[in-house]
């Protein structure tokens, strides 16, 4: 396990539309999926390639799904945190808000320090993640949903990807977040902790959007995004709900079924 004091994360703006790109989406098709009656699990994952302790937690999230029981409901995401990057290679997909986010969840839920790997489930840490996560996946699913997301999406003829999700929860202080997720990703590592190896990721953070303030009690999230250097055919739009106050998540949700094999 790999430590770091916690501390404020530098700000990171939010990608938008409108950033060029050269290829089209002809891998994602049209999209509407809602959640349902349970609670799915959001599966939280701050990892760096700079870590010699996250391959083995990369690889746990790449095979969650062969960990958890059959019917199990989870949204993988893998967010790689920047902390590592001066230590000798810096990771290429680590972002400086990731670190804040992970700082936030750790005071929210009363610890002292961050580290990698570093799992989550629904917004509460989970350490002995080998054999806890479908426990925890198991617990999160058995309660009823109190809120509800929707995503849509689809291709546009400019070839960038049209998003809107749509959340509702009761009461004051949720938020959405939204992110754009890839997987089958491979690097070489040259340098630092993990140099000469090749490295595999799934459910990876490459977008990300929030928090967004639910107003009364609702909140509409409408996008048209552009994917600079990402690979179509493994793009997947992920969204969670969460409770600002306490960092539990409500509800999550991804478009999985909506992209190409």
């Amino acid at each position: 396990m790999n430590t770091t004091p916690v501390r404020p994360a530098r700000h990171l703006a939010l990608v938008l539309a409108g950033v060029a790109f050269g290829f089209a989406l002809p891998a994602f098709a049209a999209c509407d999926v809602h959640s349902g009656a349970r609670t799915a699990a959001l599966v939280e994952l701050y990892t760096s390639e700079g870590c010699s302790s996250c391959p083995p937690a990369d690889r746990q999230l790449v095979r969650l799904k062969e960990a958890l029981d059959p019917d199990a409901s989870a949204v993988p995401l893998s967010l790689h945190v920047d902390y590592w990057d001066e230590i000798g290679w810096k990771d290429p997909f680590a972002q400086g808000r990731f670190d804040q986010r992970q700082a936030g969840l750790v005071r929210l839920g009363g610890h002292q320090t961050v580290y990698t790997p570093q799992f989550f489930v629904a917004g509460r840490e989970v350490r002995n993640w080998p054999a806890g996560l479908a426990d925890a996946v198991r617990q999160v699913n058995a309660r009823r949903a109190v809120a509800d997301l929707r995503i849509e999406a689809h291709p546009t003829a400019a070839g960038s990807l049209a998003v809107r999700v749509t959340a509702a929860a009761p009461g004051d202080g949720a938020a959405l977040y939204v992110s754009i997720t890839e997987s089958r990703l491979v690097s070489k590592v040259a340098r630092g902790e993990n140099g000469g190896v090749t490295l595999h990721h799934d459910h990876v953070a490459r977008l990300f959007f929030g928090p967004v303030a639910l107003i009364g009690g609702r909140s509409d999230f409408i996008r048209e995004l552009a994917l600079p250097g990402l690979n179509a055919q493994n793009v997947d739009v992920a969204a969670f709900v969460a409770d600002e106050r306490s960092g539990n998540v409500l509800q999550a949700l991804a478009a999985t079924a909506c992209t190409g094999p």
